[in-house]
């Protein structure tokens, strides 16, 4: 296995959540929150996954309670908040930290892959979007304001490249 593929974050229950049964699939990773002036991008996130799935992508939200403390509730909660009022069906797995010395390995892989400005590994706030191709690795990294509906053609070019051998 390679890239991104190594990883198990937990799932909403605290129950790892292996990586490797998205070989082979496109796979759009976001920090998310419920409580940020991002948070409506669930929606344009929900969008992307119903139109892409049955090619092969999947969202993967993964709640941080980093950036102004906008993700304060449990798993339950987040799960809630994210079905009741925005209808996601894409996977939303454990909070995490994304920054500073708890960060969750995958996050220190996808900051390692792709740098954000100036080379900078930091994530500067929620809803920062990691696009993984289908061999696991980094293609792009997407700005917290750069909007779902934006990344439509990224995605689109990633599900038409090959799966690996």
């Amino acid at each position: 296995m390679s890239g991104i593929h190594v990883f198990s974050p937990n799932d909403a229950t605290g129950t790892p959540h292996p990586l490797a049964q998205y070989r082979g699939r496109v796979l759009l990773v976001v920090n998310t929150a419920s409580k940020c002036g991002f948070t409506s991008q669930y929606e344009g996130l929900e969008t992307l996954w119903r139109r892409h799935r049955e090619a092969g992508f999947v969202v993967l939200a993964l709640p941080c309670n980093q950036f102004g403390a906008q993700e304060p509730g449990d798993a339950a909660e987040i799960a809630r908040f994210c079905s009741l009022t925005y209808d996601v069906t894409f996977p939303v797995l454990a909070k995490i930290e994304v920054n500073g010395a708890g960060t969750d390995p995958l996050f220190v892989q996808l900051k390692r892959e792709r740098p954000g400005l100036l080379g900078s590994q930091a994530i500067k706030w929620n809803f920062t979007k990691f696009l993984v191709g289908r061999d696991g690795r980094v293609i792009a990294r997407f700005a917290p304001k750069t909007k779902p509906a934006e990344l439509e053609r990224a995605v689109t070019e990633a599900l038409a490249e090959p799966e690996p051998a």
